[in-house]
This record gives C-alpha cells, structure tokens and sequence, in this order.
C-alpha cells in the first residue's frame, strides 16, 4: 500500500482521482456525483483561474493498482495573503474506512505543507470561497444538496486521529415549501420595505442576471468580509463562479433586495437536479443532458444556496424583506421543500432568523483544523 503523488497531465492519473468516489459510493444512495467535466477542470492549469495565484497537488493511495483514498492539497495564496497566515487547505477527500490509508494520505499532505513554508491546515476546504466544503458529520439519511459535500459517517473519526480538531460547522434546514410566515413577520416586511425605501428585484433572462453579478459580488464581498473563511476572489474567479450559477439558475429565483438603487442584499434559489446526476452518473453525455432538463421540470425541492445581507441593514428590519420574498418564491415555483443550504454556525443572527421562520436543521458540516 502506497501514497503516491498524482501526474495532473496525465488524464490515466485524473480518471484514477475523479472515478474513485464512483466506486467508493456506488452503493450508497445519498452520494450525489460532480459532473464530471467540472470536476477535472482542477486539474487544468490552463482552464482554471486558482492557478493565477495558488498551488495544488493531489495524492492517491493504491495498493496491486486499486484506488484506496485521495486528497488534493492547496496553498491558497490569495487566501494566506488576505488573513496574514501561513495556512494550507485540504480538500477533495475521500478513503475506504481504513485509519492507515487515511494516515497514509495527511500524512503526504503535512509533508507537502510543510515543503512550502507552511504551519498549519484547514479543511476541507475548495478551490474558491464559494464551493461548498466540509465533511457531512450529522444527517447521513438525507440526499445533499446540490453541489454539497456527501461522505460516510467514518469521515469525522479518520480525521480526527490525524490530528485534527473543529474549526466552524456549517448548518443546512429543511423548511416546508407551503410553510407560512407569521402575519406580523409579513406586516413588518411591508413595513420596512416603506419606511426605508426598500424593494425587490427580479429578474427576467440569464443576460440580466449576468449584467447585475459585479454589484451582488460586491455585496457578497461586504456581507461575509468578516467571516474567518473569507477571502476576496480575483476577477477571473468571479466570473467562473458566476458563469456556474448563471448556468443552473432560473432567472425567477433570483431576487435582489435594493434600497432605491444600491444593491443591499440578495437571495439565490435552485431546482435541485441532484436525482439528475445520480441517474447520469454526472456525464452530460450522451444522454444525462435529458436528465437534467427533466429534474429541472418536475423536481419539487428547491435549494437556497445564496444568501446575504449587507451588515449595516442586518438589524433594520431588511432581513425580514429576505424571507418574505423567500416564502413568496417558494409558493409561486410550487415547491414542496427547500434545502436551507450551509450557513455558518457562528452567524448567530441568520440561525435565529431562520429559526423563527420554521426553519429545522438536520444536517451538519464540519471543517476542520491542525497545527503543523
């Protein structure tokens, strides 16, 4: 049994690294697959903006050339830069429940670390700030997601035994899609929508999301500048992030809150095609196109993947205007349920918030951290 760094040119060593989830999760039937074709853009120098800036390896462990575990490992540094550290990221996890294999693996990505200089690792984190991380540690049952982390439940104990203590959870909430908000909460709304000359923005077509994404990146900036996770994204990030969204999203849930014409909050929801992918297996082609326009029609969960506020309207009233328009949504798109998707734990006023409004979380991700 061996650890061994991948080859990122060989496309044999990216199949290796991208197919393994495939056959490690083929029998679960949470495990919702990547596509596939964004899932090796991380190997593509050339392709994907993080290597303007940062460094990346990858490792696998094989043993008689079976694929045991895989990790990428990250020196983000745009990200050490921005909070002043010395910091690498782990990532793209996933080990058969065998504490060698898994010992095996950090044990590459410690010593790939320490090579660059640096004295501690978080994770699992992406390759931008934006892609969902951390490792599921409550609410196995339940299907994530879009674009969520899914592991077994043996994730949080390898990682533990490495070395590794908590660093942030990040809660997701079930919320029933004819669920009705309080008559006062509604009143309020309307309330403050008046007195503080707030309303709400639709939109119409992808081109007009596309035309307002640098005024909601620069709210999403201010909205989570504090958070300990946070660094700005490049130019070129901001706008793979944003062709991804703009890809799935549909223009009618997306709504941006304004205050007379400055951009102060925004909302993103999606038809959740994760069953798409499970029964395409995360190929396009040949035939997974079909799949995914089918979910899209006659899905009845919604996934609220997008959410934010500028700070200085978070206690005026603002963020009751966001829920509003969330129940509003949500009923008008004939949703059954919606997957409040990972808000940190730390945002104490967000998880009140949600909370008053129904809001039961039932699945948990954790990331983590270790001194080198």
């Amino acid at each position: 049994m061996l650890v061994r760094l991948l080859d990122k040119n060989n496309p044999k060593d990216v199949d290796k690294f991208v197919d393994f989830p495939f056959e490690l999760y083929k029998n679960n039937p949470q495990w919702v697959p990547p596509l596939v074709s964004s899932a090796k853009k991380v190997f593509n120098r050339e392709r994907h903006p993080y290597y303007e800036h940062s460094i990346a390896d990858f490792f696998i462990v094989e043993e008689n050339n079976r694929t045991l575990g895989r990790i990428a490992v990250m020196e983000n540094r745009n990200f050490n830069n921005y909070r002043n550290t010395k910091t690498a990221f782990f990532g793209l996890l996933d080990v058969i429940e065998d504490q060698n294999v898994s010992e095996l693996l950090f044990s590459a990505a410690f010593e790939w670390a320490r090579a660059n200089g640096l004295d501690s690792i978080i994770g699992p984190r992406g390759f931008n700030g934006t892609e969902a991380a951390g490792t599921l540690v409550e609410g196995f049952q339940h299907r994530p997601a879009m674009n969520i982390p899914y592991n077994f439940q043996y994730y949080d104990e390898l990682i533990k035994m490495s070395g590794f203590s908590k660093d942030t959870d990040h809660l997701s909430g079930y919320l029933p899609g004819d669920y009705e908000l309080p008559e006062r909460l509604i009143k309020l709304a309307e309330k403050v929508k008046e007195r503080r000359g707030l309303w709400v923005k639709s939109f119409k077509s992808k081109a007009e999301i596309r035309e307002w994404v640098p005024r909601v990146a620069e709210v999403h900036s201010i909205a989570f500048a504090n958070s300990h996770t946070y660094f700005p994204p490049t130019p070129a990030e901001t706008e793979m992030i944003s062709e991804s969204i703009i890809q799935i999203a549909d223009p009618g849930l997306v709504k941006v809150v304004m205050k007379n014409e400055a951009v102060i909050g925004f909302i993103i929801s999606y038809h959740d095609i994760s069953a798409a992918l499970q029964r395409s297996r995360g190929r396009i082609w040949p035939i997974g196109w079909y799949w995914l326009l089918t979910e899209r029609g006659r899905t009845k969960w919604a996934n609220v993947n997008g959410m934010g506020l500028i700070p200085e309207y978070q206690g005026l009233g603002a963020n009751v205007v966001l829920y509003t328009e969330l129940a509003k949504t949500l009923k008008s798109y004939g949703f059954h349920h919606a997957d409040i998707v990972q808000i940190n734990e730390v945002n104490r006023a967000s998880i009140a918030d949600m909370e008053n409004v129904g809001v039961h979380w039932y699945k948990r991700h954790r990331a983590y951290k270790r001194e080198l």
